[in-house]
């Protein structure tokens, strides 16, 4: 692993900490975090792989802002958390921030899967569900029973999860070198 890796594995991992810890406390990634953090991972490419370097976060970045802003405007995630991904993106580069991502996904559905069960609400969460997948096949918005901004909705914070596998991911590759 070179220099460049070691680095942008390090920074990428403390970006990771700090937005998991307030979206953890405060459930939000505030703008004072992402926007910088994604100009830091271009420029940190950018300075040891040089074009190739900006190529990749933007690409990246570019990806990861892509794949989730369907989330985002159907509600169903945060523009933090989507900010969050796009600023790992311009470290990692497309091919790590899949795997990240997928990793992401995972944690997220064994999150809310426990909160689910905690809560008691697995008869109601299989009934949006199935909401959820009849307006998809319908072509149209589900209710807005099944958006963030409904005050029954169960919320986890998906940044959480998002830092647990950038941290994992990081942690791997310290481990390989």
């Amino acid at each position: 692993m070179g220099t460049g890796d070691k680095l942008g594995t390090i920074l990428v991992a403390l970006l990771a900490a700090i937005a998991g810890y307030t979206d953890w406390r405060f459930r939000r990634i505030p703008n004072w975090l992402t926007l910088p953090a994604m100009a830091l991972g271009i420029a940190v490419n950018a300075y040891f792989l040089g074009w190739a370097g900006v190529r990749s976060s933007l690409l990246g970045a570019g990806l990861g802002l892509l794949l989730l802003l369907p989330f985002v405007l159907l509600h169903s995630l945060g523009a933090g958390d989507w900010k969050l991904v796009g600023a790992a993106g311009a470290f990692l580069g497309p091919q790590k921030l899949l795997a990240v991502l997928l990793v992401a996904f995972l944690v997220a559905g064994a999150m809310a899967l426990g909160l689910v069960i905690w809560k008691g609400r697995v008869r109601q969460t299989v009934r949006n569900l199935g909401r959820m997948a009849g307006a998809l096949f319908s072509m149209h918005l589900p209710g807005p029973e099944v958006s963030l901004e409904s005050p029954e909705s169960l919320k986890i914070p998906f940044g959480v999860a998002v830092a647990i596998a950038v941290i994992l991911y990081s942690a791997g590759q310290f481990w390989k070198a």
